[in-house]
Parts: structure tokens; C-alpha cells; sequence
């Protein structure tokens, strides 16, 4: 809005400035016009003086050719003149006549010469005036032609003025133009935008609306439900609610303390001074104590002055007592405020100790007024200062009674009204300023009165410390005494109001109250504290997202490897079959093979038996005494066995030939055969096996990897409709700011191109005002040519 109000501005001063220079424009086209008729005037007064002057230099040329013809008529008649001179001298015999008749002539000439003469002057003295009013007026002209060229050089440097202005103007609105569009489109965006946010806040508050509705129908059906009556209405039962604990008001009355006790302490700190003070001027006037004793009376003022601290000083410390009782776990009210009793105890003892002393402060006063250097003005000082003490005690005793009341309720409940309690404040309060002004008066009075013993002639340097030390102490009492009067004001409305009371009601609080109060709220204290759990850690949204890519491309693959595991499960059981079956095999592979290494032993026994050639008996007694093969020899001989048996047969004799040699070539082929048929199967059923776990695992590798790019596909999907969404969106708004930038461009150019007719009018009408001026001058020059020719 700050930005469209700018707007407005500047438009309102653009507009203001353009009448301005419209109104100039109507000024200087009037004076040009004007300017134009005076040189049309002046025009025609030169073709005037042009003629005028034409026709002179006409006359002139006439009279100077008469002048000649009249010169040569003289030269003839001079000419005649002579020769008739000449004659009449010839023909002076002749007679009278002729010579009469020749001097007839010659007067006749003579006079017709003296004519042409005085024509003749005269003429030239018509031209002399003709030549000097021809001078004096081209003078004139020139002045004025020379005033008219300053003047429209001056509206031509005007009229090139404001065409820069309008220039100028035309750019910096142009200027003014492309920025308002672009604050025109943000606050449009914005406005927009607010939009939106308004229509989301409505929606918001339709909900909340609605939900407080409901709400409220719940919770008025429960009530209704639930609660049988309403103990609120009543004030018998009302009285028996706990109120809530206020810590707001708890926080404001420890404030409060603390202020109060600061200026508590400023208060105790004044009196004590004060009083100290006054018994040391005691003991300096009237009577130096130094010097001479003092009168017993004032002797006794000092002996009370010096016990002032044992009854200020608990003050500060019975209120000290009272600012440190007060704390946020405690209930502050008149009613719960014990220590408040020990503080007005101690301020009527302090009242007590001022009614004791004020007989003697009145007395010694008048001592001073009966001392013999005592003037009239102190005289009355005194008496005026007697008076401002009878006011401090006096208030004294009224700021005594009412906190008396105010302690009252602590000690008994109904002693005191809670009606009353707002007035008691008030009429405190006032107390308060009375003392201010007591005190501010009083410190006045010992001011003035001080000013007039410093003038006495036996006032000492001590007296004059010790009353500036009270006059101090006067002004910082008077300081405190203001603040805690304005404090007490200012802080009325706290006092007054009623921090803990039931709700809807405005009875008293009652201790038990209190102390039941602060049992529920420690117990509602450690119900929340008991409620309260450190909070999870937050984890921010990008990182949610990759967690989230992460989680489901892990249970892809855990889907994956449970298929997997389960897989070579199945093959791990298989080949434990197959590794049970083989074990069998080998076992009886093994029994086979001991009993073939037996049979192999034996034969051997024979061999060697008949190789030896001995008798049946040796033979066996050899058989017998050879010891038996063990099970390692055979199952280290059991490789060779069948590749050696052949050439121990063949190395025998006829009758190893005829007995053993047949069998052991048979078991050996079938058994080498078997062994390369196992080995050969069992190759390839170990190849078979790992192709088949690379591609099952591949396979699984190529069935996640689908479904992970499945599920990206329909994100994408979503992503791309979403995008396609906000691109119809983003069009849509395109459009609509395109129609209204056509919109702003078309008036702005209206207002242009009226701008620009305006501006080449202007341009039209100086460049014919240029052109007039430009012959004026042109004239003028022929003019001023013609008239130095001439």
C-alpha cells in the first residue's frame, strides 16, 4: 500500500509540474504573439519611414538639382552682369537711360539671387532636420530592434528550456513508467499472493470455526451430561473453590517489593542522617557544647536523637523480612502476608519515637528564638519550621494507622472488608504525597533559615558544614519520599486488585486456601515435569527423502536376497543329500578297498612263497609269520593298486597267472573307469552349479532392478504431471499479465503520442516564430545596409 501511495505522489506532482509548464507554455505563446504584432507594427513603421525617407532623398535630389539650375542661373546672370557692367562703362556717354535701365536689372537679379538664397538655406536647413530625425529615429529603431532581439533570444533560451524540460520530463516519466510497471507487476504478485494467503486463512478459520463448534456442542453436552450443578453461580459454594495460583501476580508483587525496598532503604538512610545531624547542631547552637554546657532540655532532645537508629533501622530489616518472604512459589495476598505485622509493629514504634521527640524539637526551637543574636526573620522561621514538624508527625501517625489495617487481615480474617481495602490503599496513597509535601516544605524552611544564620556574625565554620550536612540530608529525604508516593501511585491499580480469588467471586483468600493452593500446584508441578520427554531428534526433509530412496531400494534388495538365500538353501539341502550319498559311497569304497588290499597281501604272500619255492608248510608258516597290511599302507597303496597289479601279475608265476591275474585287471579298469566318471561328473555338476547361481542371481539382480525402475517411472509420472500442472498454470498467468502489459502499453502510448503532438505543435510554432525573427533581423540588416550607403 506504501508503494501505491508513493505512486499516487509522484503522479500528483508529475501532474502538477505539467499544468505549471502548460500554464508557461500559455504565457510564452501569448507573448510571442504578441511579440509577432509588434514587429508586424514595426514592419510597417519602417516600410513607412522607408517611403518617407525615398520621397526626401526624391526632394532632396530635386532641390540639388535646382540648387544647380540655379547655380548655373547665377553663373549666367553674374556672366550678364559683367558684360553689362563692361557695356555701361563703354556707354556711360551715351546717356542716363540705359544706365538706369541696367541698375533696374541688376535689382531685379539682385533680389531674385537674395530669394534663391534665403530658398536655398532654408532647404538646407529642412534637410539638416530631415537627416537628424532620420538619424535620431534609426537610432531609435536600432534600440528597439536591438531590445527585440535580446527579447527573443531570451524566449528563445525559454522556449529551449522547456522543451529540455519537457524532454527531460518525457524521459524520467518514461523512466517512472517502466518502474511502475514493475512494481505494478510485484504488487500485483503480491496482491496475489496475499490473496491466496487470505483465502488459505479463511479456509483456516471456516475449520477452526467449525471445530470450535463442535467443541463447544461436545463440551456443553458434557457439561450437561456430567455436571450436575454449577458451584460458580453460588456464592456459599464458590467461597469453598480453591482459587489457581497467579505466578503473573506473584512475579509483579516481587517486583514490586524489590522496588519498595530500595526505596525503602534511601528513606532509612535520610532519617538516620537527619536525626544524626540534629544532635549534632544541638550541640553547635545556640550553645557551642565545646564551649559552655548545653540546656538540659536539648540534652535530653540529644539523648533521644542518639537512640534514632534502634527504631529506623528495623525498618529496613522488618521490610527486608517481608521482600524475602515474598517468592514465586508462595501466595501474596494481605491475608498470607505474616511479615507484613512485623513491619507496621516496627513503624509504629518509629511513629511512637517521633511523638516522643517532638516536644523537645519544639522546645529547642524556641531556645533558638530566644537567643540574644535571634533576629525577627529567624524568629519566624522557627515558628514556621515548628509547624512543618507538627505536619511529618502528624502524617507520620496517619501512614501508622493505615498500615496497622492493612496488616490486620493477616492476623484475623474478617477484620477488615474487602471493600475496604481499595479505599485504605487510596487514603495511603495520599498520605504519602502529604508527607512529600511536608517534608518539601520543611526542607524549604531550613534552606531559607540557614541562608539567614550564615549572615549572622558569630556563625562558625562546624555550623556551617553540619547544616549543609542537614540540608542534605533534607534534600535526599525529600527525594525518597517523592519516589515512594509516586511509586505508590503508579502501582495502585496492583494493590488494590485482587490477585487470588475464586473465579466469579470476590471473597477473601483464606490460608488454608493458600496452603492447599500451593499443594496442588507442587503436585501439578511434578505432573508435568513427569509428562515431560526429551523430544526425538528431528531429521531434515532432504535427508528423509535419501533415507527414503535408500529404504525401499534396501527392501528391494532384502526382497531380492531373501529370494537368494532361499535359493542356495535349497541348494545347500541338495548338496548335503549329495554329500550324505557321496559319504556313503566313499565308506564303501573304503571297505572295498581293504578288502581287496587283504586279498592283494595274501596273493603277495603266495608269490613270494612260490618265488622262494618253499613247502606248503614254510608257505603258510611265512603266510602266517608276514604281518598284515595296516590301513594307512593300503590307503596310500590304493592309487597305485590298480595301475600296479597288472605288472605284478604279469612278473608272477603260472600260478600267480592262473589265479589272481584276471580279477585284478578287471576291478582295476572298473574302478579307474569309475573314478574318472565321477571326477568328470562331478566337475560338471560343480560348472552346472555356479552357472546356475550367476544367473539366479542375476536374475533376482535384473528383477529388482525392474521394479526399482518401475517405481521411479511412476514417480516420474506423478513429477511429470505435476510439472505439466503448474506449466498450464504458469502459462495461464503469463497470459494474463501479456493482456495486461497491452493493456499498459497501449495507454501509455496514447499518452505519448499525445505528448508527441503536443511537443511538434510546440516544435511548429517555434520554428515559424525562428523563421519571423530570422527575417526581422534580415530586414533590419538591409535596412542599416541601405541607410550607411546612403
Amino acid at each position: 500500500m506504501a508503494n501505491v501511495t508513493d505512486l499516487q505522489t509522484k503522479y500528483s506532482k508529475l501532474a502538477q509540474e505539467y499544468s505549471k509548464l502548460r500554464a508557461q507554455n500559455q504565457v510564452l505563446k501569448k507573448a510571442v504573439v504578441d511579440e509577432q504584432a509588434n514587429s508586424a507594427t514595426l514592419k510597417e513603421q519602417l516600410k513607412q519611414r522607408d517611403q518617407s525617407l525615398r520621397r526626401q532623398e526624391q526632394e532632396m535630389d530635386s532641390l540639388s538639382f535646382r540648387n544647380q539650375q540655379l547655380a548655373k542661373r547665377v553663373e549666367l546672370l553674374q556672366e550678364e552682369l559683367t558684360a553689362s557692367e563692361t557695356k555701361g562703362k563703354k556707354g556711360k556717354s551715351k546717356g542716363d537711360s540705359p544706365s538706369q535701365h541696367g541698375l533696374q536689372t541688376q535689382s531685379v537679379f539682385d533680389e531674385d539671387l537674395q530669394k534663391k538664397i534665403e530658398e536655398n538655406e532654408r532647404l538646407h536647413i529642412q534637410f539638416y532636420e530631415a537627416d537628424e530625425q532620420h538619424r535620431k529615429r534609426e537610432a531609435e529603431l536600432k534600440a528597439r530592434l536591438g531590445e527585440l532581439e535580446k527579447n527573443a533570444e531570451q524566449h528563445q533560451t525559454a522556449v529551449d528550456g522547456l522543451a529540455k524540460k519537457y524532454v527531460e520530463t518525457i524521459e524520467r516519466l518514461q523512466g517512472d513508467k517502466a518502474r511502475l510497471e514493475v512494481k505494478a507487476q510485484s504488487l500485483e504478485m503480491e496482491a496475489k499472493e496475499c490473496r491466496v494467503r487470505s483465502e488459505e486463512c479463511q479456509q483456516q478459520l471456516r475449520r477452526c470455526q467449525t471445530e470450535l463448534r463442535t467443541q463447544m456442542k461436545q463440551s456443553s453436552s458434557v457439561i450437561q451430561e456430567k455436571v450436575p450443578f454449577n458451584d460458580t453461580k453460588f456464592s456459599d459454594y464458590n467461597s469453598l473453590n480453591v482459587p489457581a495460583h497467579n505466578r503473573r501476580h506473584q512475579l509483579k508483587a516481587r517486583d514490586v517489593a524489590s522496588q519498595a525496598l530500595s526505596f525503602i532503604q534511601d528513606l532509612v538512610a535520610a532519617l538516620l542522617n537527619f536525626h544524626s545531624y540534629t544532635e549534632q547542631r544541638i550541640h553547635i547552637y545556640p550553645l557551642d557544647s565545646s564551649i559552655e554546657p548545653i540546656s538540659p532540655l536539648n540534652q535530653k532532645f540529644s539523648q533521644y536523637l542518639h537512640e534514632n537508629a534502634v527504631y529506623v533501622r528495623p525498618l529496613e530489616d522488618s521490610f527486608v523480612q517481608l521482600y524475602q518472604s515474598i517468592t514465586e512459589d508462595t501466595v501474596t495476598a494481605l491475608e498470607t502476608v505474616v511479615k507484613l505485622r512485623d513491619f507496621a509493629s516496627n513503624f509504629s514504634s518509629y511513629t511512637h519515637f517521633l511523638q516522643k521527640i517532638l516536644p523537645y524539637q519544639l522546645k529547642s526551637l524556641e531556645e533558638e528564638c530566644e537567643a540574644p543574636l535571634c533576629t525577627a526573620a529567624l524568629t519566624a522561621k522557627n515558628q514556621e519550621l515548628q509547624s512543618d514538624v507538627k505536619k511529618v508527625t502528624s502524617v507520620f501517625e496517619k501512614l501508622q494507622n493505615y498500615i496497622n489495617l492493612l496488616a490486620l487481615p493477616c492476623v484475623r480474617q474478617d477484620a477488615m472488608p474487602q471493600t475496604s481495602v481499595a479505599a485504605v490503599f487510596t487514603q495511603l496513597a495520599a498520605c504519602l504525597h502529604s508527607l512529600h509535601d511536608s517534608v518539601k516544605e520543611m526542607s524549604k524552611h531550613y534552606n531559607q533559615k540557614a541562608s539567614m544564620e550564615q549572615e549572622l556574625p558569630t556563625v562558625t565554620q562546624k555550623l556551617c558544614t553540619t547544616t549543609e550536612c542537614l540540608l542534605g540530608s533534607l534534600c535526599s529525604l525529600t527525594s525518597s519520599t517523592g519516589k515512594i508516593a509516586t511509586f505508590f501511585s503508579n502501582n495502585l491499580d496492583f494493590f488494590t486488585s485482587s490477585g487470588y480469588s475464586p473465579r466469579g467471586s470476590t471473597v477473601t483468600l483464606n490460608p488454608l486456601q493458600a496452603e492447599s493452593m500451593l499443594a496442588n500446584k507442587k503436585r501439578a508441578a511434578a505432573f508435568i515435569h513427569a509428562l515431560k520427554r526429551p523430544r526425538a531428534p528431528s531429521v531434515p526433509y532432504s535427508e528423509a527423502l535419501s533415507n527414503r530412496r535408500v529404504l525401499t531400494s534396501s527392501t528391494e534388495s532384502r526382497e531380492g536376497l531373501t529370494q537368494q538365500v532361499q535359493q542356495s538353501l535349497e541348494k545347500i539341502a541338495r548338496l548335503e543329500q549329495e554329500k550324505e550319498h557321496w559319504l556313503l559311497e566313499a565308506q564303501l569304497g573304503k571297505v572295498r578297498l581293504e578288502k581287496e588290499n587283504q586279498r592283494i597281501a595274501e596273493l603277495e604272500a603266495q608269490l613270494a612263497a612260490a618265488a622262494l619255492g618253499g613247502s606248503p608248510d614254510s608257505q603258510r608258516a611265512a603266510a602266517a609269520g608276514a604281518p598284515p597290511p595296516n590301513h594307512e599302507e593300503a590307503e596310500a597303496e590304493q592309487s597305485p593298486a590298480g595301475q600296479q597289479t597288472p605288472t605284478t601279475a604279469l612278473c608272477t608265476s603260472l600260478v600267480g597267472m592262473l589265479c589272481t591275474t584276471p580279477s585284478v585287471d578287471h576291478v582295476g579298469d572298473e574302478e579307474s573307469r569309475e573314478q574318472l566318471i565321477k571326477s568328470h561328473y562331478m566337475c560338471r555338476v560343480g560348472e552346472l552349479t555356479t552357472q546356475l547361481q550367476i544367473s539366479d542371481s542375476k536374475a533376482v539382480h535384473f528383477h529388482s532392478e525392474c521394479r526399482a525402475l518401475a517405481k521411479r517411472l511412476t514417480i516420474a509420472e506423478k513429477a511429470r504431471e505435476t510439472l505439466s500442472e503448474d506449466v498450464r498454470l504458469a502459462n495461464q498467468k503469463i497470459t494474463h499479465l501479456q493482456d495486461e502489459l497491452a493493456t499498459t502499453k497501449r495507454s501509455y502510448e496514447d499518452q505519448l503520442s499525445m505528448m508527441s503532438d503536443h511537443l511538434c505543435s510546440m516544435n511548429e510554432t517555434l520554428s515559424k516564430q525562428r523563421e519571423e525573427i530570422d527575417t526581422l533581423k534580415l530586414g533590419s540588416k538591409v535596412n542599416t545596409k541601405k541607410n550607411k550607403s546612403r
